[in-house]
Formats: C-alpha cells, structure tokens, sequence
C-alpha cells in the first residue's frame, strides 16, 4: 500500500469508529478574528483551559475595541486561566491592532476574497501565530484546505509511519494537505485527535482495540 493508500484506510477507520467526517459543529465563528485569538489562547494550555479563558475575554470585554481600550494588563487577568497570560495578552493587543492599521476595522472578514496563500503569509507573520494557528483559522473560520496537526496527529502519523519519525508538525501539516481530499479535511483532523485522546496515548497506547493497529508501524501491543 502507498503513502496515500495508507492516509486513506487510516482515514476511513477513524471515521468508522467517531463519525466526525461531516462538520463539526460549533468549530467556526462568524468572525474569524474570533477563532483566530481562540487559537492563539490554546497554545500551550487544554481545551477546557482555552474555552474558560475565552469565555472570561468575552464576557469582560464584548468587543475588539474593549479589549485594546483595557490594555493588556486588564486583558492578563481575564484570561490567566489559559497560561503564558502575559506572553498571550500582549500579542493579542499586538495582533488586535496590527488588524486594524490593515483593514480599518477588528475584523478579517475581509480575507475571504483573498488567495490562501496570501491569508497563510499574512496571518503566520502576526506575533505567536504558528503553523497550527494558521491552519485552524483557514480551516475552522474560513472554511480553506487546511489540516491543523497538534501534538495527538504528530504522534498518530509517526507511530503509523505515515510520516517520518523526525517530521515537524508543520512538515505533517503540508503533506496531509497535499494529500487528504479538501472535504475530509476537517473530519480526518478532529478524528485522529479523538483517537489520539482516546487510543493513541503518548504513554501506554492501547494498541490491543486500535482500529488503525493494522495499518501502523509501531503497533506496540
């Protein structure tokens, strides 16, 4: 079986066993500024530490100008339960008004006429926006080829061989994309964290009721 071949069983059993092929719901937002700060809050920290963070931002300070006229201080304390809150809120206010000099409001809406490549450019040169950001917000709120890879689909890819054991996440990232068809994109990213989650520990992976043991590499049951 080619690389291809194997991505696409590895794809295919994943769906089988959490069904998550057809969009998710509640990954987007109807601003994409919205997702994009999300993202940013989630680096380094867990989901529920990210989504209280946010919900505090957002219910301290409804809008984008509330959260600039706070300052970053203000802006510190509400999302602390996230971590790196310092390093985070400062490149929020950095990001927050880098958007507004380009597009004369707190918005990104406006990428949506833009080509990918120039929103990939524009939005990796922002400060703390990474690989991963990147792909989220083009993915989850622009709804662009895209495949996120966290720290579960690099250990997912590795075990299974269908990456180099030294690959980086980004490199991960742009092969899933050439390969994976653009409508399983989204499915295929939030089934191999599922997996990665549920089977494919870092530590003591259950290989024994892995559905993908077949297919990888490093079956270590």
């Amino acid at each position: 079986m080619d690389s291809t071949g194997k991505i696409t069983a590895i794809l295919d059993a994943l769906e089988t066993q959490y069904h998550n092929e057809a969009r998710p719901p509640e990954l987007g937002h109807p601003e994409p500024l919205d997702g994009l700060i999300l993202t940013v809050l989630s680096q380094n920290t867990n989901d529920i530490n990210r989504d209280r963070a946010f919900s505090r931002l957002k219910s301290e300070f409804p809008t984008w100008p509330d959260v600039v006229s706070a300052g970053a201080s203000r802006l510190e304390d509400a999302i602390r339960t996230a971590g790196l809150a310092h390093t985070k809120a400062a490149r929020i206010i950095t990001i927050l008004g880098r958007i507004h000099d380009d597009f004369g409001e707190y918005s990104i809406l406006k990428f949506s006429g833009h080509d990918p490549e120039y929103m990939r450019k524009y939005l990796r040169a922002l400060p703390g926006v990474g690989a991963k950001t990147v792909a989220c917000t083009l993915l989850f709120d622009f709804g662009i080829k895209a495949f996120p890879v966290d720290t579960h689909i690099t250990r997912i890819s590795h075990r299974s061989g269908i990456s180099p054991l030294n690959a980086k996440p980004e490199d991960i990232s742009a092969m899933l994309e050439r390969v994976v068809p653009e409508a399983r994109c989204l499915g295929g990213h939030v089934n191999m964290i599922a997996h990665g989650r549920a089977v494919c520990h870092s530590q003591k992976p259950e290989c024994s009721s892995c559905v993908i043991a077949g297919l990888c590499d490093k079956n270590l049951s």
